[in-house]
């Protein structure tokens, strides 16, 4: 066994060394689980992913909200006529589009019909892909518009 340290009064008495022993065998058993804690590596990097795993979420909502608001902004920042003309454009489109649909499907041969299709499905799955660069399009005219006007 080891000597007390020489600031810790001895045990005077049987009782007081048992409570002495004790107190030890507390302070060996929290330093053995802070070592084995230190060596589990797997669940050091579980952790350590988790807690990445958060930071991203927590980023990615940050960003997401911000780009809602810098949308927002945009949208009222376009003044009421080019969204009247851009509505008017979309409609027109969705005509000029139907009409271009009944022509291919009365004239076109089946493989061009099938990868029409499909690149008309993609447009529909990718609609507000499609939307947002349609409106950054319409900000960059009206930017090129003012600075040659």
């Amino acid at each position: 066994m080891t000597q007390p340290p020489h600031d810790e009064p001895t045990a005077s008495s049987p009782e007081e060394l048992r409570e002495q022993v004790e107190e030890t065998r507390e302070e060996l058993g929290q330093t053995v689980e802070a070592l084995a804690a230190k060596t589990d590596v797997k669940a050091r990097a579980q952790e350590k992913a988790a807690e990445v795993k958060q930071q991203a979420a927590a980023k990615a909502g940050e960003l997401k909200a911000k780009a809602a608001h810098t949308a927002a902004q945009v949208q009222e920042k376009i003044p009421e006529p080019v969204k009247d003309k851009a509505t008017s454009a979309a409609g027109q489109a969705r005509a000029k589009a139907a009409q271009a649909t009944h022509l291919l499907q009365e004239k076109a041969p089946d493989p061009v019909r099938q990868k029409a299709a499909q690149g008309a499905q993609a447009a529909r799955d990718n609609r507000t892909l499609l939307l947002t660069a349609a409106g950054v399009a319409v900000l960059v005219w009206l930017a090129c518009r003012r600075t040659k006007g």
